[in-house]
């Protein structure tokens, strides 16, 4: 077993298509197919279950995928820390952001880093939560930020910003007669929710906040990012979800938002750490982030 096996692997385990996967690697399938038969034949297990609905991972071969996912960002910390240290950099902070967190907020204290901590390399990696509290645990981060506090041992998580949440909808669509859209309103329309386990903590987060109706949400898509949810709003998919925070970042010309009429509609960010002593450099990262919490 080498890299390519891996990286072969990883791409057809992603696009859940061998044709795809090959054209993603720039080859043709056949190798492809053989590749990931010799990775199945010197592992004894099946990776991949295919039938007339298509290909898909078996149990086994979504656990490999994750340990595969470790492998490849451990190979990336390296590099990335050998051009830091050639560049000049004394130390390094990995911080990890899941549920979309990235906004002003995390501009202005990475700023703060860069001048007052100009030797520090700080690394940034969108993962999904589950990927996070992993890296928590062994050492792959240092810190991060997500939509949950449901961490588990050996983390703490600390509330730090509340944001309003805000109702995509398209222009000229019929509930933009409301100031506040209330609620019963919008689960007559479908909905384009984040990805219950890419966005595992803005989904909970959502999730609690929908049931306060007794309708069950049509939900017509899932997304991993902000722009493929404004996209789908845009062309008439359904109606979405952000923080005004976010809105202010993401202007979509075809689009409006509207605050949702549910007292307590806020979504929480969390600053995630390893329940150890940090080190100078992330002490000194928490105390900016603390800096700017709100809560």
């Amino acid at each position: 077993m080498d890299l390519r096996h891996l990286r072969y692997f990883m791409a057809v385990a992603e696009e859940l298509h061998f044709s795809r996967a090959a054209e993603r690697l720039h080859i043709e399938p056949s190798p492809l197919s053989r590749t990931i038969k010799e990775l199945e034949e010197e592992l004894g297990i099946m990776l991949f279950k295919r039938d007339r609905r298509g290909t898909h991972l078996t149990h086994p071969g979504r656990v490999f995928l994750e340990e595969v996912r470790r492998v490849f960002m451990a190979l990336d910390h390296a590099k990335q820390s050998v051009k830091a240290a050639a560049s000049g950099y004394r130390s390094t902070l990995r911080i990890a952001l899941s549920d979309n967190v990235a906004q002003p907020r995390l501009a202005a204290i990475l700023a703060r880093c860069r001048e007052e901590e100009p030797d520090v390399d700080v690394r940034l990696f969108e993962v999904p939560l589950s990927v996070q509290l992993r890296g928590l645990r062994d050492d792959t981060f240092d810190a991060g930020f997500s939509r949950s506090a449901e961490v588990g041992d050996a983390i703490i998580a600390q509330p730090i910003w509340l944001d309003p949440l805000a109702v995509t909808v398209p222009t000229r669509h019929p509930l933009l007669i409301h100031k506040e859209i209330p609620l019963p309103e919008l689960l007559r329309y479908p909905l384009v929710m984040c990805h219950p386990e890419v966005c595992a903590g803005c989904n909970r987060q959502l999730q609690r906040i929908l049931r306060n109706s007794e309708t069950e949400p049509l939900v017509v898509e899932h997304v991993t990012s902000m722009d493929m949810m404004l996209t789908l709003v845009a062309a008439g998919y359904g109606l979405g979800f952000a923080t005004m925070a976010h809105i202010a970042v993401c202007k979509h010309p075809e689009i409006v938002a509207r605050p949702l009429g549910v007292e307590g509609s806020i979504l929480t960010t969390y600053l995630l750490t390893p329940d150890i002593n940090p080190s100078p450099q992330l002490s000194g990262f928490i105390d900016r982030v603390m800096e700017n919490a709100e809560c």
